[in-house]
């Protein structure tokens, strides 16, 4: 009976399904490694330019038209405090569902999809109240590496979704 459960986590695991774990798009901004939940994500873009939108906010850089649909673009170093950068032939828009809107997100670049167990996330650290860690679902290892798992519903929250429908209204 084990054998056959080991076979079966093991046949889960080549085919990319995960039973006690979750599966996240990591991507890169800067030096630092972040992670989305798979099931957000609707699809990854190679940059191109946007729209520019006047009297929005820094970290809102326009908006596209992604099929018909206009989507509001968040630059998330500038969202995160970071010095922007050039962009370079990685530097992705990775499109998301936050909240039934779609919303793209520019990062350096998107690294991989990773399985992380349940006992492998750790809840994110508390730095005072000084520092706003709630939009962090928690701190993933993968190996060697740290991965920020970010709530897109907490780092995209319900004032900038409606400062985004106003843009692309």
């Amino acid at each position: 009976m084990a054998e056959q459960e080991s076979a079966h986590k093991e046949l889960n695991h080549q085919m990319g399904v995960t039973t006690d774990g979750s599966q996240f798009l990591t991507f890169q901004l800067g030096e630092e490694l972040y992670g989305v939940d798979i099931l957000r994500v609707q699809e990854i873009k190679g940059y191109t330019a946007v729209t520019r939108i006047p009297n929005t906010p820094a970290h809102i850089k326009g908006v596209l038209n992604l099929r018909g649909t206009i989507v509001p673009i968040v630059e998330l170093r500038t969202k995160f405090g970071m010095p922007t950068i050039e962009y370079t032939m990685f530097t992705v828009i990775v499109v998301v569902v936050v909240k039934e809107k779609i919303m793209g997100l520019v990062v350096d670049a998107v690294s991989d999809v990773l399985d992380i167990d349940k006992k492998d996330i750790q809840p994110a650290p508390q730095f005072g109240s000084h520092v706003d860690v709630s939009f962090l679902n928690g701190i993933g290892k993968a190996g060697d590496k740290l991965v920020a798992l970010l709530d897109m519903d907490r780092l995209l929250i319900d004032g900038e979704i409606t400062e985004s429908e106003k843009v692309a209204a």
